[in-house]
């Protein structure tokens, strides 16, 4: 009987103790996810910010054999502000999306306003 006791104790201190792991694993390649995407994304908002007007447009791509299954996307928009109607036409928003994996497990969103 407390053989049975101790190993009834012992299995649910193993699956606790494996679902905790399991967990922790996830949460560690999330972290990775965001880290790497911070970094890549600034990356490419920066060639954005110093390309030509000409040559700013929607567009998608990868990042290379660098960072395989990591992909990107640039959707630019018009939008005004009440203080820039002026300048309504020159004014953009600028979003890029990077994703992880081919199903795009992760996201990672920034947002740029620039008066070209």
């Amino acid at each position: 009987m407390e053989v049975m006791f101790a190993l009834a104790l012992i299995g649910i201190a193993l699956t606790t103790l494996l679902a905790s792991q399991s967990q922790g694993l996830s949460l560690a390649n999330e972290a990775k996810f965001y880290t790497t995407a911070s970094f890549l994304a600034q990356g490419k908002m920066a060639e954005i910010e110093i390309a030509e007007t000409e040559g700013i447009m929607n567009d998608s791509g990868d990042f290379g054999d660098d960072y395989p299954d990591y992909t990107w996307e640039v959707e630019i928009n018009s939008t005004s502000i009440e203080l820039l109607e002026e300048y309504a036409d020159r004014f953009k928003q600028i979003d890029l999306h990077v994703y992880f994996g081919e199903n795009r497990v992760y996201q990672y969103d920034i947002r740029l306003y620039k008066l070209f």
